[in-house]
């Protein structure tokens, strides 16, 4: 198991991860639009502050999730993804654990933050078994075929 640089040759997984409008918007929000492709991810992980990452877990690729430089000690978790066939196991809470503890010893984080759609209970969980804590809500700044879906913003100090 192990969190690894993404790379281009990635790019193919992950575009048949993301197959509806909808999935894109809750796994990218406004960043992408669908249907996802290889220059859309190239030029937003070619910027100097978009860390990807591929969780691998017996030489499979699992999920993906980024780190976004906010500041020289802040990180924002972006874009977290885990495959179907990895979803209900605790492949996400492991990931993000390994996310945690790059971002602290690699990058010397010492605040990490997030944004996660209201509506998605099994990754608020998530994030809140890993200790982090809603800092504040947005209503009506997304939505999403008509449906306005809230937005909660999440963080824990390392």
């Amino acid at each position: 198991m192990e969190l690894r640089a993404f790379k281009k040759e990635d790019h193919d997984v992950l575009i048949e991860w993301i197959d509806s409008e909808k999935l894109n918007y809750q796994w990218g929000g406004p960043t992408f639009e669908f249907p996802l492709d290889s220059v859309q991810i190239s030029k937003h992980c070619s910027q100097t502050k978009v860390f990807p990452f591929i969780f691998v877990i017996s030489g499979k690729s699992a999920g993906y999730v980024e780190l976004f430089r906010v500041s020289a000690s802040h990180f924002r978790i972006c874009r977290v993804f885990i495959s179907d066939s990895f979803r209900g196991n605790g492949a996400s809470k492991l990931m993000l654990h390994k996310l945690v503890e790059l971002a602290k010893e690699k990058y010397s984080a010492s605040l990490l933050s997030l944004a996660v759609f209201e509506r998605n209970l099994v990754a608020r969980n998530c994030y809140e078994s890993l200790g982090f804590t809603v800092t504040s809500s947005e209503s009506g700044s997304r939505s999403f075929d008509g449906e306005i879906w809230g937005l909660l913003r999440m963080e824990k100090r390392l």
